[in-house]
């Protein structure tokens, strides 16, 4: 093998100042391994960041993973960045950083912090890797802003791809990304989900973690495939129509030897005070937000997977850890910022600078933040003073209707508030409605089994809930396996229950979700406003008694109008009185009991006209049949 070559021709005297200023946004495009040809030489060129190591040698097969072999040169003393271009070097090529640090005798091997691929998990080295790719998605890149629109429908299929569906028949095998690509378009496509928002994919070295654990921030994980094996289930969910959605996750980092932690021997991309930079709840390290290298990277990291995996949206994970220097802290175990408060202020200086990078170089995409707190402004941009980010999740909408809808429904009169205290903030952001993963996990019991009553009664409650869901203002997400009621909890291990889809019940559920998803895109007033107030209204959240509520739902254009009414207990209410918006006929466009979706086929005969009743403080009403525990949705038709 041949000797080292050491050049600075890939990286700029520019590239070093705006990473040192925190500005450099593609790094991807520098640091790490990269392929090319030097003087007529083909062969690896390598850089990494280590201000604080005495030497540093690239270490792999290639070399018998000898230290001394391929000593790197630092760059400069200001830089901290080691770099050499090794001739020979292929893709495919495993390798480690040897790291000396100037302190305490520390030596290490490191993985790539830019790493495009890694080792099959448990092992660890990086990989080099091209990332060229031949993509066929035009159509559906040139037409992203309008399917990634606020105005536009959004409604989110969340999937953790392990467990997605599995092969029994070859020892429960989990797909990989080429398989879960054919499979994982067609259904969605079938059932009317309009975006795949994926659990991390970044490499992780704990399986268990479901991805949070991210270590490789640049790369896929390889339990699945390549970096083109991705590409492909990208590409091909967009040549469906199919968004795409990762989960990206700048919180906090495993402390594995390889990875991140403690990288030159100093607490490098992590504070070196852990009241400030360790989660005791994950055993995980935070990343020092406030020091510019890190900033470049974590941002380079978020703009990487829009740019080489044409993603269409990141979600970013538990926002509110960034947020709260005490955040999961008793007393005595956090530090003030400058002012005395509890703020994180360099991680709020961070997410806006994330977010707007994210849209001045991908003005067709989204961000959202899981955001638990009343944190002000989360979806607002950054001029008006918010976080930029796109989207909320809805954390209280979540926590009050799973509580209310799982509580037995001669009790709920009690607690009425559940249902409506939503609307009273839904249009201070703008809010994903989110019933993910985190809700059937850890004991919580799966979406079905936190229904209360018989069988029927579970049933009926599970699709009351999802028509409630799809007529509330906010965009929709539901993790893998809700649509169709999986009986048991998740479990990453295993496929979700598809054999439960045999019997008539379970396949209503699914046959609703699908027809829910069909008229949410259909119909503009159940999306087109869904962030203003002018789109929702109303009709009567008094009914406590009865446990009955009924509001409208309007589009742009004065006609579109969706009248929704939700009975939630399993009472029949005949003859049931409604006040309507304007005089005519409403269709029954939908009505969680119809008998295909195994409910007991109670209805309004395809719809009703209004009469020349004043009620509810309208000139008009209409006479409705509420079926037992239902959701029933009416179209104006005039």
């Amino acid at each position: 093998m041949e000797k080292i070559i050491h050049c600075t021709g890939h990286i700029t005297d520019q590239d070093i100042y705006f990473f040192k200023e925190g500005s450099h946004f593609k790094l991807y495009g520098k640091l790490g391994s990269h392929l090319m040809t030097l003087n007529g030489v083909q062969g690896t060129h390598f850089a990494v960041w280590a201000p604080n190591a005495e030497r540093v040698g690239i270490i792999g097969d290639f070399n018998g993973w000898d230290p001394q072999a391929h000593p790197m040169r630092v760059r400069d003393d200001w830089s901290g960045v080691w770099e050499g271009f090794i001739p020979g070097i292929k893709s495919g090529e495993l390798y480690k950083y040897h790291i000396v640090s100037k302190y305490h005798g520390y030596t290490v091997e490191k993985g790539d912090p830019f790493a495009f691929h890694w080792e099959l998990p448990p092992r660890t080295a990086s990989t080099v890797w091209d990332l060229s790719y031949e993509w066929d998605d035009r159509e559906w890149m040139e037409r992203r802003r309008e399917r990634n629109s606020l105005k536009g429908p959004i409604s989110i299929y969340e999937v953790h791809p392990g467990s997605w569906r599995r092969v029994p028949e070859e020892g429960n095998r989990h797909l990989n990304y080429r398989e879960l690509a054919r499979q994982l378009a067609g259904y969605v496509k079938e059932t009317g989900f309009t975006h795949v928002e994926f659990l991390p994919l970044m490499e992780h070295p704990f399986y268990g973690s479901w991805g949070y654990q991210t270590l490789g921030y640049f790369s896929p994980t390889s339990r699945y495939g390549t970096p083109q094996d991705f590409m492909y289930l990208v590409d091909h969910l967009h040549q469906n129509g199919i968004g795409v959605i990762l989960d990206w996750v700048p919180s906090h980092f495993p402390s594995d030897e390889y990875g991140l932690a403690y990288f030159d021997g100093t607490h490098l991309f992590e504070h070196s005070d852990m009241r400030k930079g360790f989660h005791h709840d994950w055993n995980s390290y935070i990343f020092n937000y406030g020091r510019n290298e890190v900033r470049s990277f974590l941002i380079s990291s978020a703009l990487f997977w829009l740019d080489k995996y044409h993603v269409d949206g990141l979600r970013v994970d538990a926002v509110a850890s960034l947020l709260y220097l005490d955040y999961s802290r008793k007393e005595g175990e956090w530090i003030p910022n400058e002012y005395g408060g509890r703020e994180n202020i360099e991680a709020i200086r961070f997410i806006k600078r994330l977010n707007e990078a994210v849209y001045h170089e991908f003005p067709d995409v989204q961000t959202s933040a899981e955001e638990s707190t009343a944190w002000p402004m989360v979806s607002k941009p950054t001029y008006l003073g918010g976080l930029g980010f796109g989207m909320k999740w809805n954390m209280g909408w979540m926590h009050d209707t799973l509580k209310y809808f799982s509580t037995d429904p001669i009790y709920r009169k009690y607690n009425h508030n559940q249902l409506t205290f939503s609307i009273w903030y839904a249009f201070t952001e703008n809010f994903v409605l989110p019933l993910s993963h985190d809700e059937v996990v850890h004991g919580k019991g799966s979406m079905i089994g936190k229904m209360p009553g018989d069988e029927f009664q579970r049933f009926s409650g599970l699709r009351t809930l999802y028509g409630y869901m799809y007529t509330h203002p906010g965009k929709k997400l539901l993790f893998m396996g809700g649509e169709f009621g999986q009986v048991k909890e998740w479990m990453h291990e295993e496929s979700l229950e598809w054999h439960v889809l045999q019997y008539p019940l379970h396949n209503g559920v699914l046959r609703w979700v699908k027809d829910l998803n069909t008229l949410y895109r259909s119909e503009p007033a159940l999306h087109e406003l869904d962030f203003e107030e002018r789109g929702f209204e109303w009709i009567d959240f008094h009914n406590w008694e009865e446990s009955v509520i009924g509001y409208v739902r309007k589009g742009r254009n004065d006609g579109d109008m969706i009248i929704v009414v939700c009975n939630l207990t399993p009472v029949v209410r005949y003859n049931y009185r409604m006040g309507v918006p304007a005089g005519g006929y409403w269709k029954e466009v939908l009505n969680s009991d119809a008998l295909e979706y195994g409910g007991g086929g109670l209805g309004n005969l395809g719809g009703v006209a209004s009469e020349n009743v004043p009620f509810h403080k309208r000139d008009h009403s209409v006479l409705l049949t509420l079926p037992p525990l239902s959701t029933v949705i009416l179209k104006y038709l005039g």
